[in-house]
């Protein structure tokens, strides 16, 4: 980083900041209603920023407390900074970097689990919200809860002050919250997964079913009246932050902020309609709040995400780096436009335009300002393959779909650092082991077993489809 600036964001240096990048709101106003699980980039350039200008438009002390599962030190730079940060909007005619002043504390899932106890059973706090990634919900192929699981089996077994997932940690404190007949509580999940607040209440309560809690029914039958999990959408592109982003916003802000994020100026989030209890008006900031999400979900899902999915791993075959180096190809743009057309008769009618739809996408994947590396959104591919592509596969035949299975298929290879391309993945070994010896139709059917899909490992027509474009995407060449 620069060694011309030296002074730290925090509240002390605000007045250093241009008057334009300053917090819309004053952060010692604010105190915390919303507890969020999950502190990374993408809440922070996303539901953050919601709320921030929704405390602002109306006053109201909407502020955020953040909960890092993991990483302790990311916390702990976050509270260095007063909980400021800045998050810098890249488009094609320029940037714009402002801090954002939502976050009011930041705490460590394990060191802090005392105080996300006390949060959570808080009155006050009335909505939960969480970015944890599909692999963080710890859910076996049906949906339910892997008891089996060693992070889960060891949560269930230390007892509730002893949970270390989110899952058993939230499980936990609901219960508590329950048993001490606190205020109801809304608990919105933000991952990019189908139906993702049932998918969240489904693990939550599958952790109260299996634990060893003599009052489990009751707090079931209290959870089931004062404890909802509205499904929601949320967009935006944030890759992941690089030195020359720090320099970057170290530069419009003439102090370090040593946790900025950069995004994409399109954002949004659609929420289903079902609080328990009073939340920030989202709704004022641009948010949908409506009767069902599912029309607008499975669009996100089946063509956003997974046309950023296909862009990563046909672009990592030809050699790219990011989605706009992909979309800089001769076969990008086709491929997203053509994926569209290819899953439209899979989607609701009354939900957004596929063609419409697809012609955004196409503006925003093109975007020079953002750099979204291939290799993180390839990135535990086990996890979201099986949600963007495989259900449109067991409706129909979807050659741009088969190209892009087989993407995925050739980027499990093993590597010299893992996978191929350098992409992670929870299943990494037991998919590296479908390439021990055989045909390439045998890794494929291996693969698709491996993901829990042994119907389409069964489809002989897919699998020699998905298997006759390995030979060009190991020579580099993406075929349409």
């Amino acid at each position: 980083m620069s060694t011309l600036v030296h002074a730290g964001l925090g509240r002390d240096t605000l007045a250093r900041i241009p008057a334009d990048a300053r917090p819309l709101v004053e952060p010692g106003a604010l105190r915390p209603r919303v507890l969020h699980l999950g502190l990374g980039a993408f809440h922070r350039a996303h539901q953050a920023v919601y709320t921030e200008r929704v405390a602002a438009a109306t006053g109201e002390p909407w502020g955020i407390a953040v909960v890092a599962p993991r990483s302790a030190a990311t916390a702990a730079a976050l509270r260095a900074q007063d909980c400021l940060y800045s998050v810098t909007e890249r488009g094609a005619d320029g940037s714009r970097t402002s801090v954002v002043g939502s976050v009011v504390e930041a705490l460590a899932l394990g060191p802090d689990a005392a105080r996300v106890d006390t949060l959570l059973t808080d009155p006050d706090v009335s909505v939960v919200t969480l970015t944890i990634t599909e692999k963080g919900h710890h859910r076996r192929s049906d949906g339910t809860l892997d008891t089996a699981d060693p992070a889960i089996a060891a949560d269930l077994a230390a007892g509730p002050d002893g949970a270390r997932t989110v899952v058993g940690r939230l499980a936990a404190g609901l219960a508590a919250r329950m048993r001490a007949g606190a205020a109801p509580i809304s608990v919105v999940c933000c991952d990019n997964m189908s139906a993702n607040g049932t998918a969240l209440a489904a693990v939550v309560r599958g952790f109260v079913e299996a634990s060893t809690w003599a009052d489990r029914d009751a707090v079931l039958d209290r959870m089931a009246a004062a404890v909802t999990f509205p499904s929601t959408i949320v967009d935006r592109i944030v890759p992941a932050t690089t030195d020359a982003d720090r320099d970057a916003a170290a530069a419009a802000l003439g102090v370090v902020d040593a946790l900025p994020v950069v995004g994409e100026p399109y954002r949004q989030w659609v929420l289903e309609d079902r609080f328990a209890a009073p939340r920030p008006a989202w709704e004022r900031d641009g948010a949908l709040v409506v009767p069902d999400v599912a029309p607008y979900q499975l669009t996100k899902l089946r063509l956003l995400n997974g046309a950023h999915s296909a862009l990563a791993y046909l672009g990592l075959a030809a050699g790219a780096t990011a989605i706009a180096d992909a979309m800089a190809t001769g076969w990008g743009e086709t491929l997203v436009r053509s994926l569209a057309a290819e899953v439209a008769p899979t989607l609701p009618v009354d939900g957004p335009d596929p063609a419409a739809y697809a012609g955004d996408l196409v503006e925003r994947f093109r975007n020079p300002g953002i750099r979204h590396l291939l290799r993180q959104i390839g990135s535990d591919g086990s996890l979201k393959v099986p949600e963007r592509w495989l259900p449109v596969l067991r409706e129909r035949r979807a050659p741009v779909l088969e190209l892009a299975l087989a993407g995925w298929v050739h980027a499990t290879r093993p590597g010299p650092d893992g996978q191929l391309f350098g992409t992670t993945d929870p299943a990494a070994g037991a998919l590296a082991a479908c390439w021990r010896g055989g045909p390439d139709t045998a890794a494929v059917r291996g693969l698709l077993d491996t993901i829990g899909a042994p119907d389409l490992a069964a489809t002989d027509g897919l699998v020699t489809a998905v298997a006759a474009h390995l030979p060009a995407l190991a020579a580099g060449r993406v075929e349409l």
